[in-house]
């Protein structure tokens, strides 16, 4: 048995899961996974938001994308085999179960067989981090790719340096805030990082400045910004 496979009552199971969390009786009012979205990967566009759930895995030493589920500051997750979601792909998750709809940004990191195209599982610090005790076991979310991101270089590599940069905070949302060309050899970007901790939100603003012709960086700055 897969071993991110969530439990399900009433299947037989040949080894012991250790996330076999959710007794029979006590899972939440979910959606049905059958018929709230067709089957068939293609009705979901990479770039469409997509109501499904999540469920929470410790991770292992190999994954199917060759990315450590220790990336991304432990924001990560794994898709199923016949989802739309890429190795590598950064996903807003937004847990709809929650009063206040908290979100996080999580990298795709490993693939599991037999999860429908709406179903991630997350790494247990980013379920956590969507404000939910791992006892619950799982969760009604929407999935949100990020395709700005995707399509900004350079905005993904500050996503990683402001993660690493703010270890209690996570980032749920992000901007890009203008692109500048100041000579032949020289563009500068900037992006605007929105961070959650239990305690505050932060928003931090990153530049970077680069040569466009060797593509590397001369410089680039993090600043806390009202």
């Amino acid at each position: 048995m897969n071993p991110y496979y969530p439990y399900w009552p009433n299947r037989s199971y040949n080894v012991h899961d250790p996330h076999q969390y959710m007794p029979y009786g006590q899972q939440p009012a979910a959606y049905d996974n059958q018929h709230a979205y067709p089957i068939n990967t293609d009705y979901f566009d990479r770039q469409q938001t997509v109501r499904g759930q999540a469920t929470w895995t410790d991770g292992g030493q190999v994954t199917k994308c060759g990315i450590a589920w220790s990336e991304n500051e432990y924001m990560t997750a794994a898709v199923g085999e016949n989802s739309p979601y890429e190795c590598g792909q950064m996903l807003k998750i937004r847990n709809i179960s929650a009063p206040y709809g908290r979100e996080i940004i999580v990298k795709v990191v490993d693939q599991v067989s037999g999860y429908p195209a709406n179903r991630i599982n997350l790494h247990r610090r980013a379920f956590e981090a969507l404000g939910v005790n791992t006892s619950v076991g799982v969760i009604n979310i929407e999935i949100i790719p990020s395709p700005e991101l995707e399509q900004e270089k350079w905005g993904k590599y500050l996503l990683e340096v402001t993660e690493a940069a703010y270890p209690n905070f996570n980032v749920t949302d992000y901007n890009a805030i203008g692109k500048t060309m100041l000579s032949h050899s020289l563009v500068r970007e900037t992006f605007e990082f929105v961070l959650q901790s239990p305690q505050e939100t932060l928003r931090v603003q990153g530049i970077v400045v680069y040569n466009p012709n060797t593509d590397r960086i001369v410089s680039f700055n993090l600043q806390e910004v009202q």
